[in-house]
């Protein structure tokens, strides 16, 4: 199927779902005898698409998950947290976003990141095959997965139901996270709790068994177009990758932000999920300021939905998300 095809069923399956679950309300409260006016409004699997270069790529929602930022931050005080969240209109707890994005990279359908799978419990992410299907690919159709680090919401959704999700993909990803996760004794080492291991043991090692991990130890182009680079600091093989095409790139960004309303405004705050949380913070701040100087555009899997946008330096060393630019129309 040639890429121009491939786009179009992207946008139609999407159509058609949304008009099938649209009939479907309808007909639903016509038969109930509904006289209030009304319309049972039925959530769809997000979807949104956008290009870069010849990339045609496809954000799709794995779901969203309670965040107790009070519990969660850290290098902060409640009344940062608060003072941050009440000028970005949120309270706590806050709703993070579970991003994935697909890639559409000539012959290649690539994905980078697979939401959290089963591992949050119903409920909680696990939506991404839903949105693959919305957006008319099928999971055996994707040939490589990107994964930006091993942690339950980017990696979880590699096995579901004991069973590889993705029987035809390979899987590229940082090697000093595969070196960490995939030994317990490391928790023991560093203090980092054990069901980090036990998922990365559920959800990496059955590709590994299969020959089916690409791991990488430094910066390398992992796909033609493609470039994975180590940002240790939040987990020790957390990788960017760089995707570009006709002068145009997009960056994904992994987990080097959580909270946009208090993690862009001070850097510094840093989250207890961090491996080292120095080095984590180290890295936010110096590729935020990379970001704003070169106008790049990045996605972030917890920002909300779809996650693409800039980074904007502010004054006094701060910095500001400006969401990519919405389009609903077909692309020429």
């Amino acid at each position: 199927m040639n890429t121009r095809k491939m786009a179009v069923n992207f946008a139609r399956t999407a159509l058609l779902l949304a008009m099938a679950t649209a009939c479907a309300t309808v007909d639903s409260d016509a038969e109930a005898g509904s006289s209030t006016g009304k319309v049972n409004v039925q959530v769809v699997p997000g979807v949104y698409r956008f290009d870069v270069g010849d990339f045609h790529m496809t954000a799709l929602s794995d779901g969203t998950v309670a965040q107790d930022v009070h519990k969660i931050a850290s290098n902060t005080s409640q009344a940062e947290l608060d003072g941050a969240l009440y000028r970005g209109y949120l309270t706590n707890p806050v709703e993070a976003s579970i991003n994935v994005v697909l890639i559409q990279a000539g012959p290649r359908l690539v994905l980078v990141d697979t939401g959290a799978g089963e591992l949050f419990g119903p409920g909680n992410g696990g939506k991404l095959l839903s949105a693959l299907t919305a957006a008319g690919v099928r999971p055996q159709q994707i040939t490589d997965i990107l994964i930006t680090h091993i942690h339950s919401d980017h990696s979880g959704g590699l096995v579901v139901d004991g069973k590889i999700s993705f029987p035809n993909a390979i899987l590229h990803l940082g090697k000093p996270d595969v070196d960490f996760f995939l030994d317990p004794a490391n928790s023991a080492k560093t203090g980092y709790d054990i069901h980090y291991f036990n998922e990365a043991i559920k959800t990496v090692k059955p590709y590994a068994d299969a020959g089916k991990v690409r791991a990488f130890s430094s910066t390398t182009e992992v796909l033609p177009g493609i470039t994975a680079s180590l940002h240790p600091g939040h987990t020790p093989g957390t990788a960017f990758y760089v995707a570009e095409s006709r002068g145009e790139k997009i960056t994904f960004i992994g987990d080097i932000v959580h909270f946009g309303a208090v993690q862009f405004p001070n850097p510094n705050v840093t989250v207890v999920y961090d491996l080292d949380t120095k080095a984590a913070a180290a890295v936010r701040t110096q590729q935020f300021q990379i970001f704003s100087q070169q106008r790049m555009l990045v996605a972030a899997p917890h920002l909300p939905f779809p996650g693409i946008g800039h980074v904007r330096a502010e004054p006094g060393g701060s910095f500001a998300w400006v969401p990519i630019e919405y389009t609903n129309r077909q692309a020429k």
